[in-house]
């Protein structure tokens, strides 16, 4: 080692001396001890290893950002700008005030989950949504798990374990993550009896599949893709009278499903849970995050003496909602009692509603800042859009929408990569998309105009 390096190490301050520098001191209250230390003879290791000299404030500045960075929760608040709103990667539904008072609330102390403060015993925690559900939807019975997966999954393992389920071929979906409705049976422990072809299905083909093993007849609305052309499929409406005839269950999922008619709000009509209810569904399993604007949860309502067979399941319990989720569901299931202030008191839907000119002008008023941030990066322009409802809920159903279009100055082939990546590293991710070419904010679900306009800044000085 030459004389200048021996002298550079020698310089090098001690840990402890280290983690007594004041700015060191300040790093510790804030992050604990642990972290500090570990950090410290990481910075103090590569220094030697790279023959630097440096003081205890160089070594206190130098893991300041690092710990950070590494301190800094994972999930993270992002600016949905894709145009899809209930983005499943972005965590579907944002929830009303109401909901995250009542998350909160139930968080801070005990509460009466699964006690009866009128008898002074043991109660049920599905009571807290499930006068709720039967009122909105009119069924005899409701429960709720984590997931319409698992809603469906613990439907299946109850009523059709061992024996068969009759199921379209044309409605055997698959959902994200390479998830299929085949795989879900297989797993309940049902065995698939698929009929008709892709395209076409009539009610003779359930009624020549039924069989001394059939458990239940299966409905799935397929509400993430949409197939035309030379079509037929058979409706509640119709299956109803063949399983009463065979005394068979009746399920409908409805994957994402809605407790009110969206036609109301201009947005295109997706089957109520009360109306399959009313078609001869004797159950209806649905998502609590999605079109009903809540948070995750599978639901299942309908027959109540089907409803207490799934209740009774050893799933049940695995698959049970905890006392926060059941207290922000309830809290958005009173909020469907009054649906003339629906839209506004349920961010999912305001933000499905909201008109196409009033997006057009957020777009107008936030050019020019967008604009000035990125002079010389990109040119802005004010874009015609169509906003998508869900990854997995009317996908093929689109919105009028406005949004700003970003066209990079470079013409390198991953220039506009490069744009989203950069609009990705501010304080608040900015997540849009890439079309064209460009990368598209489209402006439907951003109303926090002040927080995203702030942080502009920081383009400017990268």
């Amino acid at each position: 080692m030459s004389e200048g390096n021996r002298d550079r190490r020698a310089a090098l301050p001690s840990v402890d001396r280290v983690l007594q520098a004041p700015s060191t001191v300040a790093l510790i209250e804030r992050y604990g001890r642990g972290l500090v230390l570990d950090a410290v003879r990481d910075a103090l290791a590569a220094s030697r290893a790279a023959h630097d000299s440096a003081t205890a404030d160089d070594i206190a500045a130098a893991i300041a950002e690092p710990l950070r960075r590494r301190m800094r929760p994972s999930q993270r608040r992002v600016f949905n700008l894709t145009g899809t709103v209930l983005h499943t990667n972005l965590g579907r539904a944002p929830l009303p005030e109401e909901a995250i008072a009542a998350a909160t609330e139930a968080m801070r102390s005990p509460t009466n989950l699964e006690y009866d403060i009128d008898e002074g015993g043991r109660g049920e925690r599905d009571d807290h949504i499930a006068g709720w559900l039967k009122r909105l939807t009119g069924a005899e019975a409701a429960l709720a798990v984590n997931n319409n997966a698992g809603a469906l999954l613990l439907a299946l393992n109850a009523l059709a374990a061992g024996r068969e389920a009759i199921v379209s071929r044309g409605e055997l979906i698959e959902i994200g993550g390479a998830f299929r409705l085949p795989d879900i049976m297989q797993r309940a422990g049902t065995r698939l009896r698929e009929i008709g072809t892709t395209n076409r299905t009539h009610l003779r083909d359930f009624a020549d599949a039924i069989g001394p093993d059939t458990a239940l007849i299966l409905k799935v609305h397929t509400s993430n893709y949409e197939i035309q052309g030379f079509t037929a499929a058979v409706s509640a409406t119709q299956l109803a009278p063949l399983a009463r005839k065979h005394d068979l269950p009746l399920i409908e999922d409805l994957g994402s499903g809605t407790l009110v008619d969206l036609t109301r709000w201009g947005l295109p009509h997706e089957p109520t849970v009360a109306e399959s209810l009313q078609a001869g569904a004797d159950l209806v399993t649905f998502s609590g995050d999605k079109l009903l604007g809540g948070p995750q949860a599978g639901l299942v309502v309908g027959r109540a003496d089907l409803i207490a067979k799934l209740a009774k399941n050893p799933l049940k319990r695995a698959l049970r909602l905890d006392k926060v989720r059941l207290a922000m569901l309830e809290a958005v299931l009173r909020l469907y009692a009054d649906p003339d202030r629906l839209a506004a008191r349920l961010p999912a839907l305001r933000l499905l509603a909201r008109p196409r000119d009033d997006i057009a002008a957020l777009a107008e008023r936030l050019r020019p800042a967008v604009a000035d941030a990125l002079h010389g990066v990109a040119s802005i322009a004010v874009a015609e859009v169509k906003s998508q409802i869900g990854s997995g809920a009317l996908p093929v159903s689109l919105l009028p929408s406005a949004g700003l279009a970003l066209s990079p100055t470079e013409r390198s082939g991953r220039a506009v990569e490069n744009l989203a990546a950069c609009l990705r590293s501010l304080s608040i991710p900015v997540i849009g998309r890439i079309e064209s070419g460009r990368l598209i904010l489209d402006l439907r679900c951003l109303e926090d105009e002040t927080d995203f306009v702030v942080q502009l800044a920081a383009l400017r000085k990268s």
